[in-house]
C-alpha cells in the first residue's frame, strides 16, 4: 500500500500517479522515499517493462514541498532524488512522464529524468529556483542543457520563465503535446509501442544512448555494455528472428 502515490500494474506497464493534489503534488521527503521504493520495485520486477508517471489533480508536480520544510516536517534521506527518479542512474527500463499540468522546479526535474515527456496542452514547465535564491540542483541544470543545448536551456534557467507545452516541444524536451483529456491515452499509446518491442533490446538501447552521451563516437561504439550482453544471451535474442522468419508475432519473455 502506498500513501503519497497511486500505483497500477497492467500489461507490463506500471502507472504511478503522484497523489498530493492539495499541494500541487509537491513532494516532501516521505513521499520521495515512498516513490523510491516504488521504482525500486519496478526495477526489480521482471514483469514490468515500462513505467508512466503522472500527477493527480491539476498539477504534475510543483517540486519540493517548501511549506512542509518550513513547518519543521520530518527529514528522511532520499538517495534516489525527487520521486525516486532524479538521482537514479542505474535504471535501464524506460519511464514516461505524462505531464498533466504544472511541472515546476523539482517537478520539471522529475520529467527531465524520464526518457519521454508527453504533455497535456495545459502543461507548464519552469526552473524558477533563482527567483527564490535557489538553484535547480536535482538534475535540472545538468539534464536540460544535454537535452536541448546550452543556449536554449540557459534561456529558461537564467530567467526562471514559464514555458508552455507547445514551446517545450519546439525547444525539444517534449515529445508530444496532446489535448488534456487524452493525455493518459497518449502516454499509454507510447508505453504500449515500447512494450511491444523486446524488453531487453529496449534496455540495451537505453543504456547505450545514455552512456554514449559523454564519449566520442569511436569510443562509444567500442564499449562493452552490460545490457547489450544480457540481450545477446537472452531467449528473446533467438525468439525475435525466429518469429520474423515464421511470420508471427514474437512472444517476448524478457529473459
Amino acid at each position: 500500500m502506498t500513501k503519497y502515490c497511486l500505483v497500477e500494474k497492467h500489461d507490463h506497464i506500471l502507472t504511478v500517479k503522484l497523489n498530493r493534489p492539495d499541494r500541487l503534488n509537491a513532494l516532501h521527503p516521505l513521499a520521495n522515499a515512498e516513490l523510491g521504493e516504488v521504482f525500486d520495485d519496478f526495477a526489480a520486477d521482471p514483469d514490468m517493462w515500462v513505467a508512466i508517471i503522472t500527477g493527480e489533480g491539476r498539477g504534475f508536480s510543483a517540486g519540493n514541498d517548501l511549506r512542509y520544510q518550513a513547518e519543521g516536517g520530518e527529514r528522511v534521506a532520499v538517495p534516489k532524488g525527487f520521486a525516486g527518479l532524479t538521482a537514479r542512474f542505474d535504471l535501464n527500463k524506460p519511464v514516461i512522464a505524462a505531464v498533466n499540468g504544472v511541472a515546476m522546479g523539482g517537478g520539471f526535474e522529475i520529467a527531465l529524468a524520464c526518457d519521454l515527456i508527453i504533455a497535456s496542452e495545459k502543461a507548464l514547465f519552469a526552473l524558477p529556483e533563482p527567483k527564490v535564491g535557489l538553484a535547480a540542483l536535482a538534475g535540472g541544470l545538468n539534464r536540460l542543457p544535454r537535452q536541448i543545448g546550452s543556449k536554449r536551456a540557459l534561456g529558461m534557467i537564467l530567467t526562471g520563465r514559464h514555458v508552455s507545452a507547445e514551446e517545450g516541444q519546439q525547444l525539444g524536451f517534449v515529445n508530444e503535446v496532446v489535448p488534456h483529456d487524452t493525455l493518459m491515452e497518449a502516454a499509454n499509446r507510447w508505453a504500449q509501442q515500447i512494450a511491444a518491442c523486446a524488453p531487453l533490446s529496449i534496455r540495451a538501447s537505453k543504456e547505450v544512448v545514455y552512456k554514449s552521451l559523454d564519449m566520442g563516437l569511436e569510443e562509444s561504439m567500442s564499449q562493452k555494455y552490460d545490457a547489450v550482453q544480457q540481450m545477446i544471451k537472452s531467449e528473446d535474442f533467438i525468439e525475435g528472428p525466429k518469429a520474423f522468419a515464421e511470420k508471427r508475432p514474437p512472444n517476448w519473455q524478457g529473459r
